[in-house]
């Protein structure tokens, strides 16, 4: 019984009809925002201009103020509306209007990056050109939210939310980049990521109208409902399938990059030679490797060519580019190269040394491990030196290293003999040696 409420509960939480607000304010309401002339429309060039130039000066927050005042949302929930409500007149208005919007806002961008000084495509600018199916994600969930916000009597700040996350306005602004530059793979990325985002928003608007069963204004036969459908499923399909190969070459270049990262830090000095500088190129599975200090000939490159496999990189070109090398010195190389060589030199040095004193500082805290492991066996013992030294002998030339553990047991205690035998025995077990010498006090 108990169960059946947690589900009645939950299934009050997320019920949307309590919230819903009435049917004729939102038809009225998407109706309106579908309109693009006066006051829409000046906002939307005033939108596309912002955005463009802070695609162009390479500024999140321009471009984000830009996709909170645009307008371009309304047409696009209303194409969804209407096809989820069969209203094949709004559907018509809204599309007439939708491509209005786009025509300008094309023009008006692409107007803009013809007369602007800058012309180099940054960060802001090529992270629209390469949609994958993780854009149609967000924009069908951004959809849903925006939809769903339409609807509610509590508006909320989502719409500005929606806005922001789906991004319509900086793909139709890099494609107009692209048009301005004559850089068409620019202008085709770009509109193709606008597409996804405007087909998947309006399809969330399909969605959550039928799961609100808005009201139906008109008199639709079956075979135009069932033709509608299926001209949503092919427009889908053709849509998604290109993301989703997008998307599987995303996920197998960022894999490329981290295994070449970790391969490069493997590689970093080999025998002689100091990589100065490396370049990873994911979408041709290539690394570029240069090296400085000793002359790689072919063998160590087939050595070093060799390491990729064991970084899952079986398929990566590995190329090579010799630096300035130390066998090549003459007395008319710069005193700058010879510096650099000795640095990395220096460098080298410090790092085998670095390694050796942190040998050093881990077996200056081997007797506390061995005392923590011995009282278990022994309470009676309570401190335990450990420390290595090499132990010269008169009539020997040569010298041992032996491993000195000094023991200390409580007051009036007393180890018997089979018990230091035993000591002795675990100790050569636990260092791996038989140069022990054990004291005990």
């Amino acid at each position: 019984m108990n169960k059946f409420k947690l589900l009645r509960k939950f299934l009050t939480h997320i019920n949307l009809e309590k919230e819903i607000d009435d049917f004729e304010i939102i038809h009225k309401t998407i109706e309106k925002d579908i309109v693009f002339k006066g006051t829409n429309l000046w906002i939307l060039v005033f939108a596309i201009v912002i955005a463009s130039v802070g695609l162009n000066v390479n500024s999140t927050a321009v471009i984000i103020g830009a996709m909170l005042i645009s307008p371009l949302m309304g047409p696009i929930n209303g194409m969804g509306y209407s096809i989820a409500t069969y209203n094949f007149p709004l559907l018509r208005q809204a599309i007439k209007n939708f491509t209005f919007a786009v025509i300008v806002s094309l023009l008006a961008s692409t107007l803009y990056f013809a007369i602007s000084p800058i012309y180099s495509a940054h960060s802001e600018l090529l992270a629209r050109t390469s949609p994958t199916i993780y854009d149609v994600l967000i924009a069908l969930f951004g959809g849903l939210a925006g939809i769903v916000a339409i609807s509610s009597k509590q508006k909320g700040n989502v719409i500005p939310g929606v806005a922001i996350a789906t991004a319509l306005m900086p793909p139709l602004c890099t494609a107009g980049f692209g048009l301005a530059s004559g850089q068409f793979n620019y202008f085709f990325g770009a509109f193709y990521l606008f597409t996804i985002n405007t087909v998947f928003i309006a399809l969330s608007s399909v969605i959550i109208s039928q799961i609100l069963k808005f009201p139906i204004r008109t008199i639709v036969e079956e075979i135009h409902k069932k033709k509608v459908n299926r001209w949503i499923s092919i427009i889908i399909t053709l849509i998604i399938i290109p993301s989703i190969y997008f998307g599987y070459k995303l996920v197998q270049n960022e894999r490329f990059t981290d295994n070449a990262n970790r391969y490069i830090q493997n590689i970093g000095v080999f025998e002689g030679s100091y990589l100065l500088k490396n370049e990873i190129i994911p979408e041709r599975k290539s690394i570029k490797l240069i090296y400085g200090g000793n002359l790689l000939n072919e063998n160590t490159k087939k050595i070093i060519a060799e390491k990729a496999k064991d970084f899952k990189l079986n398929d990566a070109e590995i190329n090579f580019q010799q630096g300035f090398s130390i066998n090549q010195f003459d007395k008319n190389v710069s005193e700058v190269e010879q510096l650099k060589t000795e640095i990395n030199r220096l460098n080298n040095t410090i790092t085998q040394n670095q390694k050796f004193l942190d040998t050093l500082n881990n077996k200056s805290k081997l007797g506390k491990v061995l005392l923590s492991e011995i009282n278990s066996i022994f309470p009676e013992i309570i401190s335990c030196s450990y420390f290595e030294t090499p132990i010269h002998r008169i009539e020997k030339t040569d010298s041992v290293n032996s491993h000195f553990v000094i023991l200390k047991v409580k007051n009036k205690s007393k180890l018997s003999n089979d018990s230091k035998r035993r000591i002795t025995n675990w100790l050569n077990s636990r260092l791996k040696t038989d140069k022990i010498e054990l004291i005990i006090e």
